[in-house]
């Protein structure tokens, strides 16, 4: 067991950052004053909506989130969304665009076509999901409800540096939640946004919605009241008791945020990490990234060793776990080695990974 924190690489539920967790530990048994936590109380509260506005302000401080978009606080994860955007969305007797870059995109795909058809705009499938498409490879339907792409694919390392531009009339809905306010973006090129907490918002257990307001006019009102955007924009995600601490712990974690300077100061850090890391992957051979070098996510860092050998592999994990390198395994359908480094790593925990991998290299290699 180890007495002091470790180095902590998961994929989600991922690292938050020690400043947070300290400022949580110190509020949780007795929150400004209540005599209760914030678990505890209603969330009807004037104290929790004040938390509740800390989150909201928080966002759309960051994003330069303009009012014709809500900010909406959800259950159900990226999972769930992967079902209400077709439901909210989807417009009878036209296709949904899907650029299928990935396990949450095939994952997506599947729950759309169960509310309408789905053309697939682009794909990376043959290339195993090692490369992203290129913009002009995109073919977007001209009568399209809408077109989703995911950002950022946790399992493949791979992320988009540039978002197509479908016509206006066609919103473009983006899965972002393993880079979701790891860079400044234009919130105004999509309708609607979604992300799980649990990568770079928090814990598990809370889903970020921004949708442009009108588009949630476009459900059916028969549509169970749960599964419809406009009833949290309505209720101010205030509709059924929201997930209240994952909520308190996301506005500690954007004002967090924005104590470092914003998503521009976020978003220098984030390229310095991933850049230590790519740059000791490619320094001598023994490490490989597989990935099409302009489409490496800074996010999630997938390598193997050596062409791929498995169970050097495992020795790798094994004793980077022993010396305080947590979740470094390749997800279970990629296999090989990953490291997540979200807002949340720190430089330190990059270089003692770096330092690891040399020894193990001069070791093994």
């Amino acid at each position: 067991m180890f007495n002091e924190r470790i180095h902590n690489f998961n994929a989600g539920p991922s690292a938050i950052p020690l400043a947070v967790l300290k400022k949580a530990q110190s509020e949780f048994l007795n929150f400004e004053g209540t005599g209760m936590s914030i678990m505890e109380m209603s969330h009807r509260s004037k104290e929790f909506e004040a938390v509740l506005a800390r989150a909201i302000n928080g966002v759309k401080s960051l994003l330069n989130i303009p009012d014709e978009y809500a900010i909406l606080f959800l259950q159900g994860g990226a999972s769930l969304q992967f079902s209400m955007v077709p439901m909210n969305l989807a417009t009878p007797g036209k296709k949904i665009d899907l650029i299928q870059t990935g396990v949450w995109t095939q994952k997506a795909h599947k729950e759309a076509q169960k509310q309408a058809e789905v053309h697939i705009a682009a794909s990376s499938e043959p290339d195993k999901f090692m490369r992203l498409p290129a913009l002009n490879e995109i073919q977007i339907s001209p009568d399209a409800s809408y077109v989703h792409m995911c950002s950022n694919n946790t399992i493949y390392g791979t992320e988009f540096n540039e978002y197509p531009k479908p016509p206006a009339h066609i919103p473009l809905i983006a899965d972002m939640s393993s880079n979701i306010l790891s860079r400044p973006f234009d919130i105004q090129q999509f309708g609607l946004v979604f992300a799980g907490a649990q990568k770079n918002l928090g814990p598990s257990g809370v889903t970020l919605v921004i949708i442009k307001k009108e588009l949630a006019e476009r459900a059916d009102k028969a549509l169970p009241a749960m599964l419809q955007y406009r009833t949290y924009i309505a209720e101010n995600s205030l509709y059924n008791t929201p997930p209240t601490f994952g909520i308190y712990m996301l506005a500690l974690m954007v004002e967090h945020l924005i104590a470092l300077g914003g998503l521009k100061a976020v978003e220098v850090r984030n390229i310095a990490k991933a850049k230590t890391l790519y740059d000791e992957i490619d320094r001598t051979g023994f490490f490989k990234c597989p990935v099409k070098k302009e489409d490496r996510s800074r996010m999630n860092v997938v390598y193997r060793i050596k062409g791929g050998d498995e169970n050097l592999e495992k020795e790798f994990v094994q004793e980077a776990e022993a010396a305080g390198l947590a979740g470094l395994k390749g997800h279970r359908s990629a296999g090989g080695l990953r490291a997540s480094i979200y807002n949340p790593v720190e430089q330190a925990s990059i270089d003692a990974l770096v330092k690891f991998m040399q020894d193990f290299e001069r070791r093994k290699g």
